[in-house]
């Protein structure tokens, strides 16, 4: 194979992975399995803070509120700095983005380990941000691209890697924690996950320019809008609204759901559910990763036959039930099990709806960075998580859970009954203009 000149003098990993190099990884399937197991290996800088929160407060005392503040800024960078690295891998592939940003949680998570006062976790925080950005924000581009017609499915299943790669370390982080101290359960996990997302990434590869030009269906843009086109459309703005009150949600429980459990007086309580027995706290954060594994796929898969949008208002609402439910019996130990997992199994469906309904909309081209824009969302919702921690202090949970639901009914109708008719409008307009050009 003749190598322009140009790239022999760049390493390897810094190669913009121009998918016909002569190698097994120029395969859909092989591509979304490695964006899986990147997904996987950055998850628990999300799903298994929650574990670290009590212990931090328990040796520093700097109290819940301060420390979730943390939470809320890796979610902010984590979310807002997607736009650019999706940029980044529109215009070099995702191979260095990932790689970079296999480094920087590594970095953060040994900077978790000797923050000794709140500027150094907030700024490991920063840094676990960049880098979990780079990674989910390249995954999710990726996946769209290399399967145009699925993109339903394809979001979900590398989403799922995310929401669900969690679910077999919760369980050895949270024993590493009780018997080696939080700090080293930083350092390993850390070092771990950083090596794990540095390999997969040397294999990926850019979708090629065919996939880009596959003829699109009835639903689907048949040109690729520019981010600067995507934020002048009211149809990204009303995604972006029903995308903020459905993760705000959904970023709470995450960033609580221990307190939330030692508050219901559910959390050591033992519970026997599939031949397993554990504490009621360890258990819901477990099986709360495996459903949310589960259900982002199950919900791109299921867009992918129903429509986007109905597929939306079935999770949002049965959502908010689950909220309802908790509310009422969270106090259950077994209750609380099984009704926050099945939350989990319907929450995670907006990292693959979303992505997947912008990708239809707005078109394959520049996937990355449209999928970027609307992703900050989730680091808007996250402003809500101190404010839902305080509010909760304050007047108890119960009143946190009603906000939460009835943001999700909001959520529901506004996807069947505003952005529903808006696409069509939005689908038929660039019919018109592309006849027009004939």
């Amino acid at each position: 194979m003749n190598v322009p000149a140009h790239r022999l003098a760049m390493p390897y990993f810094m190669s913009p992975s121009p998918v016909h190099e002569p190698s097994v990884f120029a395969r859909p399937w092989v591509q979304l399995a490695l964006g899986i197991v990147c997904m996987a290996a950055v998850a628990n800088l999300q799903y298994s803070w929650t574990n670290f929160v009590n212990p931090i407060n328990a040796k520093y005392h700097w109290g819940l509120a301060a420390i979730q503040v943390a939470f809320t800024i890796f979610v902010l960078i984590e979310t807002w700095l997607v736009p650019v690295e999706g940029y980044l891998v529109d215009r070099f592939g995702p191979r260095p983005v990932v790689i970079g940003g296999g480094i920087l949680v590594a970095l953060a998570w040994s900077l978790n380990s000797v923050a000794g006062s709140l500027g150094t976790l907030y700024f490991a925080a920063a840094v676990g941000g960049v880098g979990t950005g780079a990674v989910y924000g390249t995954c999710v581009g990726n996946a769209l691209k290399w399967f145009p017609a699925r993109r339903g499915m394809a979001a979900g299943f590398t989403a799922a890697g995310f929401g669900a790669g969690a679910a077999l370390t919760v369980a050895p982080i949270s024993r590493m924690i009780e018997s080696s101290g939080y700090e080293h359960a930083f350092v390993f996990f850390g070092l771990l996950q950083g090596a794990v997302v540095v390999v997969a990434a040397l294999g990926m590869l850019r979708a090629p320019a065919a996939y880009l030009a596959a003829a699109p269906t009835h639903s689907q843009s048949a040109r690729g809008f520019t981010p600067t086109e995507v934020l002048r459309t009211p149809v990204f703005w009303v995604m972006y609204v029903m995308f903020v009150l459905v993760a705000s949600g959904g970023l709470v429980m995450i960033a609580s759901m221990k307190p939330i459990a030692i508050d219901l007086g559910v959390a050591r309580i033992p519970v026997s559910l599939f031949g397993l027995t554990m504490a009621a706290g360890v258990f819901a954060i477990t099986l709360q990763r495996v459903l949310d594994g589960i259900g982002r796929p199950f919900f791109g898969w299921l867009s992918d036959q129903i429509g986007r949008e109905n597929t939306m208002a079935i999770a949002f609402v049965i959502g908010a039930a689950a909220l309802f439910t908790v509310r009422r019996s969270g106090s259950n130990p077994l209750v609380f099990v099984l009704v926050t997992a099945l939350y989990f199994g319907v929450f995670g469906e907006i990292y693959s709806l979303f992505p997947a309904t912008q990708g239809d909309t707005f078109g394959g081209r520049y996937a990355a960075a449209n999928a970027g824009m609307l992703y900050t969302a989730k680091g808007a919702g996250a402003l809500l998580v101190s404010f839902a921690t305080a509010m909760a202090a304050r007047s108890g949970w119960h009143s946190v859970f009603d906000v939460a639901m009835t943001f999700n009914l909001i959520a529901a109708a506004l996807g069947l009954f505003v952005l529903k008719p808006m696409r069509v409008k939005h689908f038929a307009a660039i019919r018109a203009a592309a006849d027009t050009a004939r």
